[in-house]
């Protein structure tokens, strides 16, 4: 009997709090030592293994120790770009591993008269065949699915695992439905496992024709999100599953290493005075000592501004009584004093996806193509790239040139000089 392990989007360097930058890493590090105390055969990480794709140098020293420890315990690492790290022109952390030996991408591409070939990588040790298909940003991989040349993955014998990193659209979670997704039936059928990516959610799924479908959801964080769910009750970790020419048992290895607390607050009809006061006497009487506290204030207040509610002073006191961490969401709060314009979701990427949605029908552009689901796609992921920070010591010039890069990358333009 033989063994592997699934992770997917550990999102290294995604946060920039000390603390939560710390859970992070030990998040990943736990997640890497469970494989090695279960003497696994391989590990798969089917995608964003970083959350951008030149990360931190600090975050990668980290990951490339434990990695190294991994390796030198003779278990291979095989991975797939997720939308996060993925590089067209092999300028990702992603590519410098591989070429160092750390870990292996598996993703063998040969285009064929207008459709794509994927070949096999078969594991020495298992024999396992995985074939795979990286993420691209704005979920553009779909024109790869689109084009798969299907029949020759399904004719092949063996045991057999397809590496994706795309949201499937019958298995979509409701407050994922305008992500792009893909249709099951642009998957190959007959692979004993589907190693998904992208979905922050674990989920272990049959569907008619494809055995398993599974997804790990994120080791640790990688949006507010993420935290919120994982206040709720939401697990945190990976899988790990038995096989010979079969898969004979899949666990799911829950990571949680930290305790944490989720509080909701209705403001609603009351006046901001009010509700930060009663918000205040609400929080000193709970627990929240070596907690990451996540706290969503809601509704809409009868007078007042919402800038009453101080942030800082909530925040201030949880780390006061204890809190390790405080992650204050207060996106669906509003006031009737100052409702000119009203925007409702739950975080900011959200709120952006819905202002993009509703103008960009008003927005005049000469390639159609910038319209639309797929333009309000690009306009999000173009809004990302200009909000990259610039690195450590990273002149003002090399910063400026690589985000124009990454700019015309996004958008799939090429540069006229002159």
């Amino acid at each position: 009997m033989h063994k592997f392990a699934h992770l997917a989007d550990c999102h290294l360097g995604a946060n920039k709090e000390p603390v939560l930058q710390k859970l992070e890493m030990n998040a990943f590090k736990t997640a890497l030592d469970k494989c090695i105390e279960e003497e696994v055969d391989f590990i798969i990480i089917s995608g964003d293994l970083f959350h951008v794709n030149i990360p931190d140098m600090k975050v990668t020293n980290e990951a490339v120790k434990k990695m190294k420890e991994v390796r030198d315990r003779g278990i291979p690492i095989y991975v797939i770009y997720g939308s996060h790290d993925y590089s067209p022109n092999e300028t990702s952390m992603v590519d410098v591993l591989d070429s160092a030996g750390l870990i292996k991408k598996i993703v063998k591409v040969e285009e064929k008269e207008g459709g794509l070939k994927l070949e096999f990588f078969t594991d020495p040790k298992t024999s396992a065949k995985l074939a795979g298909i990286s993420a691209r940003k704005a979920g553009l991989e779909k024109n790869y699915f689109e084009i798969l040349d299907r029949e020759s993955l399904e004719k092949e014998n063996g045991f057999k695992i397809f590496v994706f990193h795309s949201a499937i659209t019958e298995l979509k979670p409701e407050y994922l439905a305008e992500m792009e997704s893909i249709p099951v039936s642009l998957l190959p059928r007959g692979f004993d496992y589907y190693a998904g990516g992208h979905i922050h959610q674990h989920a272990n799924i049959r569907l008619p024709g494809y055995e398993r479908i599974v997804y790990p959801g994120p080791l640790f964080a990688g949006y507010p999100r993420d935290l919120e769910l994982s206040a709720k009750g939401e697990k945190r970790g990976f899988y790990i599953i038995s096989f010979d020419e079969k898969v004979r048992d899949i666990k799911f290895v829950d990571i949680s290493f930290y305790d944490s607390l989720y509080v909701e607050y209705d403001a609603s009809n009351k006046n901001s005075i009010q509700a930060q006061k009663e918000l205040l006497d609400k929080l000193r009487k709970i627990d929240v000592g070596n907690k990451l506290v996540v706290l969503r204030i809601k509704g809409e207040l009868s007078g007042g501004k919402t800038s009453d509610i101080s942030s800082t002073e909530i925040r201030n006191l949880l780390l006061q009584k204890g809190a390790i961490y405080v992650s204050i969401n207060r996106y669906g709060l509003t006031s009737k004093e100052y409702a000119m314009v009203k925007v409702v979701g739950e975080d900011i990427p959200a709120i952006e996806s819905k202002l993009f949605t509703e103008n960009i029908g008003a927005v005049k552009v000469s390639n159609e193509t910038l319209k639309g689901e797929r333009g309000v796609r690009l306009a999000t992921e173009l809004l990302k790239v200009l909000r990259r920070e610039p690195k450590p010591n990273e002149a003002k010039k090399d910063y400026e040139e690589q985000i124009r890069r990454d700019a015309l990358e996004m958008l799939q333009l090429k540069e006229v000089s002159g």
